[in-house]
């Protein structure tokens, strides 16, 4: 299936990543010679995605700033969460109106990927199944989550639904990368609340499921972590 509209995360304050985000939002912290966002960005540009849709709350003058050097495709659109911090979940359901009425990418700001043989994002098109699925994540295999200091949070059952399972054998980090279909939202609370809950629904009603990712996946939270994605970046490079 096409997907052609995403929405990326980038209203958060970036509190582990203290002092660089005091003057700059997490998003515009560079990695690799580019901002974290614009890594994101690359992806969407080559994947095709026409518009993309960004929150915004701490330091939003920048993110606005940035949003204008763009150049298009895709279209950029600004979802304002000046007023008030609305958290994953309540900034997507905020943004439904620019999105559409379409499955659509949802992308966390603060990591991003290298891909393996298939592009990322051409495999969850590829796997999206609009009358099976509600939502459907990337995955990370653990020995390839550089900077993710968890036990895992995801299992992928033998039929490719995703279950919680920190821990447990087989489990993989959650990516921050997924599609998801407005309809997921229907019954979402008003103002501020996590993604976390409308996974927890998809996952009772048997309608989120996961992909593994075969390539390497990067989580900048804090300053050190820089460096260390950079190295990661340069080695993976280097067996390409």
């Amino acid at each position: 299936m096409s997907i052609s509209s995403a929405m990326i995360l980038a209203a958060g304050f970036g509190k582990r990543m203290r002092p660089l985000t005091l003057e700059r939002p997490k998003p515009l912290i560079e990695v690799a010679g580019a901002p974290l966002i614009n890594h994101v960005m690359a992806r969407l540009r080559a994947h095709g995605v026409r518009k993309a849709v960004v929150n915004m709350h701490w330091l939003a003058g920048q993110i606005a700033a940035w949003a204008a050097s763009q150049i298009p495709p895709p279209e950029i659109l600004l979802s304002d969460e000046s007023d008030d911090i609305l958290e994953t979940g309540g900034g997507l359901k905020k943004a439904l109106p620019l999105l559409g009425k379409e499955a659509f990418f949802a992308l966390n700001s603060d990591s991003f990927w290298l891909d393996g043989e298939t592009p990322a994002l051409s495999r969850l098109a590829a796997t999206w199944d609009d009358a099976r699925m509600d939502c459907l994540v990337l995955t990370a295999p653990l020995e390839r989550a550089v900077g993710y200091a968890g036990k895992g949070d995801f299992v992928i059952d033998p039929q490719g639904r995703i279950i919680r399972a920190p821990g447990g054998e087989g489990a993989q980090a959650f990516t921050g990368v997924y599609i998801v279909h407005p309809r997921l939202f229907a019954h979402a609370p008003e103002g501020a609340f996590s993604m976390n809950l409308l996974f927890d629904a998809a996952m009772t009603q048997g309608r989120m499921y996961g992909i593994s990712h075969d390539g390497l996946w990067l989580h900048v939270g804090t300053p050190e972590a820089i460096g260390v994605a950079e190295g990661a970046m340069r080695n993976w490079n280097a067996r390409a």
